[in-house]
């Protein structure tokens, strides 16, 4: 299995599914299942039922539901839409995260 692309905080796109084109930023990521949580992305409706021992009300509530890694592409701000990303080797050794068409770093933009 190849390595995620995509981290925490990174702004993403939406390229399939109910949301599609929508934008939001990863709250969080899940490696094993290849998914993560995007801001204001996915919800779904959550039933809690009432308990008074925790002084819980009870309803229905909504939350973000993690999303699948294939459905998601970086958002490059310099581009302005979804982009496929590509890592480069600094004189210094490190790597670094680029944008497949403008070829502007990604790491700035968080």
């Amino acid at each position: 299995m190849s390595r995620l692309m995509l981290k925490k905080n990174d702004v993403v796109i939406v390229v399939n599914g109910k949301d599609r084109g929508k934008t939001g930023k990863i709250l969080k990521v899940l490696p094993e299942k290849r998914r993560a949580v995007v801001e204001k992305i996915n919800f779904v409706k959550e039933f809690i039922r009432p308990d008074q021992s925790k002084n819980i009300q009870g309803g229905v509530m909504e939350k973000e539901a993690p999303i699948h890694m294939s459905n998601l592409m970086l958002y490059c701000s310099e581009c302005g839409q979804g982009v496929r990303i590509r890592k480069q080797m600094l004189e210094d050794g490190s790597k670094i995260r680029i944008c497949g068409k403008c070829e502007t770093s990604v790491e700035k933009q968080k």
